[in-house]
């Protein structure tokens, strides 16, 4: 994955933010909204891209467009920034394919370890009840 490939590709629109403000808040856009077209990328490969819309289904579009908006600050460019810094946070950490698991059997010393340590308390709770009386 290159990065700067990646940031041509992103589309860029800015809106109102919402909730309050002062009369400055009705005419200014500085809200960002990141646009990523994740079918027709040419940075990623086929593999990412089959990696990706599995692992962001639920953050994906129909047509596969991934959207992110940011309003956290009062201004557009810091938006924007971390608007994509977040993207490509998010790219990266998708794209890391988690080890596959190599099933173990346990120890013949665990085994015999788990043995007795099973006795042992079978015994501490045998030694618990009252005696029998014959």
């Amino acid at each position: 994955m290159n990065s700067t490939e990646i940031l041509k590709e992103l589309q860029f629109k800015a809106l109102r933010s919402s909730g309050a403000g002062g009369q400055h808040v009705n005419k200014v856009s500085s809200k960002i909204e990141l646009t990523f077209d994740l079918q027709n990328s040419l940075a990623l490969s086929e593999k990412e891209k089959d990696l990706l819309k599995i692992k962001l289904q639920s953050k994906l579009t129909k047509e596969h467009h991934l959207i992110l908006f940011c309003e956290e600050t009062r201004s557009q460019h810091r938006n924007k920034e971390l608007a994509i810094k977040r993207f490509l946070n998010l790219v990266k950490v998708n794209l890391i394919r988690p080890k596959k698991r190599k099933p173990t059997k346990p120890s013949k010393a665990s085994i015999k370890r788990k043995a007795e340590s099973k006795q042992r308390n079978s015994l501490k709770k045998a030694l618990r009840k009252r005696p029998k009386l014959e």
